[in-house]
């Protein structure tokens, strides 16, 4: 049974943080995808700073050699195509989320599915380590791409957490209240002027 609109994409002001939480990873993520196709197009561009900042940005997280990357112009991709599968897998399911899951849901999926997910990954890079065939640029694609997706149902349960706690906390939070202390026992309480060698 489909679910109402107002189920998927919070109406109130009070929930309404889980979607621009959301968005924000949206923007991310697009933003990465496009430094990773802006890398090669810097390069053919004339473009050699720009092209060597985002190369040298993606190298800390992928090998980028370039027997297993994709080229544009010329010019490899700023990440592998197993490195590309995850991105654009996450960014691709990140970008659907909203129409097959709430925004507000925090729970997680079995972790079964994740290491299933992961698992023709593994069996790619396997097969192709010991020798009995060799991977190709559409199968680090595809896997990748497998992985990248369905990791977006463990990784955005948490962004909707964090962006509800500060909510929470304040729901939770009782204002103080302050009472004003009486005449009399202001006039009762101890004073040092009785003892003058006390006074700062």
């Amino acid at each position: 049974m489909p679910l109402s609109p107002a189920e998927y994409i919070p109406q109130t002001s009070k929930t309404r943080r889980p979607f621009l939480f959301w968005l924000i990873c949206v923007a991310l993520v697009l933003a990465i995808l496009l430094s990773i196709v802006g890398a090669p197009l810097a390069a053919a561009n004339n473009d050699p700073r720009l092209a060597l900042t985002i190369y040298r940005a993606f190298s800390t997280v992928c090998h980028q050699l370039p027997e297993r990357s994709f080229f544009i112009a010329g010019h490899k991709l700023a990440v592998c195509a197993r490195c590309l599968g995850l991105y654009s897998g996450f960014g691709l399911v990140l970008l659907l989320y909203p129409l097959v899951r709430p925004l507000r849901s925090t729970t997680l999926p079995p972790t079964k599915w994740l290491f299933l997910s992961a698992a023709p990954l593994s069996l790619d890079f396997s097969l192709t380590l010991f020798g009995i065939w060799e991977n190709t640029h559409s199968s680090r694609l595809l896997t990748g791409m497998l992985l990248g997706g369905v990791t977006v149902f463990y990784v955005m349960p948490g962004i909707v957490e964090l962006s509800t706690r500060g909510i929470r906390s304040l729901e939770k939070r009782v204002e103080p209240t302050f009472t004003m202390v009486s005449p009399e026992t202001m006039a009762a309480a101890p004073s040092d002027y009785s003892a003058p060698e006390r006074r700062i």
